[in-house]
């Protein structure tokens, strides 16, 4: 009897330490990151698309080029256009020049004839005719100047039209926007593509986010820019990362269903953002523990 009570008395005290050591985290979520579908800017043929999932990609790296074969040649052609009206601006241009110096001539011609006029060595119908010399030729100028008119306007909208096919060009290079890695492939060399059509999909995953949800109680002890320690399942248990906090929401919500029970489900949480390095073992959608630390030491519940 007393060997069975004894018996008792250490399961009792085991029940004990084993609640006592019982630990629980102060939050539960996925890592996340910003994944961005790089998608087709123009149409036609892939002439090739040098990327594969898994691969690192540089911020502004050409990757892919679709064909520009048609752009090209229209780009020619509304070059060969503007030459050719930039001729015909040119002739009009020079007839201009021409009268100008006509101008010049004319007006030195009536200078001199009113200055005769005022010694009396010249008539009246002189200096008119004079004046109306350097009239005349201001009225061709004016002329001449309105037909040149249509011809800047027509070479103004080509110039424009060579700029928007440049444009067009230059969409049909693939540059990956952001440094990172390659989640998935859409698409392969030699296929057909179209405006919107989505090529890869990429994600810096250097640094990954956490998005967990914590109880009212936690709240108060979270604040942005504090440091808390996160844990993930591994085959030896689990192992720890530092993160910190950069966004705490400022309304509550349901705790999502992918995180605790049912009954816990109708609780109101508030969303955290923990931001962490990746060293290569954390994946996007891995589900993981934020630990919050106190005086040096990880909180205990």
């Amino acid at each position: 009897m007393k060997k069975l009570l004894i018996l008792v008395s250490l399961a009792v005290f085991g029940s004990f330490i084993s609640c006592g050591n019982d630990k629980k985290a102060d939050g539960y979520g996925n890592f996340e990151a910003t994944e961005i579908t790089v998608s087709a800017e123009a149409n036609g043929k892939i002439e090739f698309l040098d990327l594969e999932e898994g691969v690192i990609l540089e911020k502004n790296q050409k990757v892919g080029l679709i064909d520009t074969t048609q752009l090209y040649l229209n780009k020619q052609r509304a070059i060969a256009s503007l030459n050719t009206i930039e001729s015909r601006s040119g002739n009009v241009l020079s007839q201009i020049a021409v009268l100008n110096e006509e101008l010049k001539t004319a007006r030195s011609e009536k200078d001199r004839v009113q200055n005769m006029f005022s010694e009396n060595a010249a008539t009246q119908r002189q200096v008119d005719q004079a004046v109306g010399k350097v009239n005349i030729i201001n009225q061709q100028i004016k002329s001449v100047g309105t037909q040149n008119a249509p011809i800047v306007n027509e070479v103004k909208s080509i110039e424009v039209q060579i700029k928007i096919i440049e444009d067009q060009i230059q969409k049909s290079k693939i540059i990956n926007p952001v440094k990172g890695t390659v989640l998935s492939k859409y698409a392969e060399p030699g296929e057909i593509t179209a405006f919107g059509k989505p090529l890869y999909k990429i994600a810096d995953i250097s640094e990954m986010t956490l998005r967990v949800y914590i109880g009212e109680p936690q709240l108060p002890q979270v604040r942005v820019g504090q440091k808390v320690t996160v844990k993930i399942d591994v085959e030896e248990g689990m192992k720890d990362y530092e993160g910190k906090v950069s966004w705490i929401s400022s309304s509550a919500e349901f705790t999502p269903k992918i995180i605790q029970t049912k009954e816990e489900r109708v609780n109101l949480v508030y969303a955290v953002k923990i931001i962490v390095q990746n060293d290569g073992s954390l994946k996007i959608g891995m589900p993981a523990e934020m630990w919050i630390k106190k005086s040096g030491v990880i909180s205990d519940h």
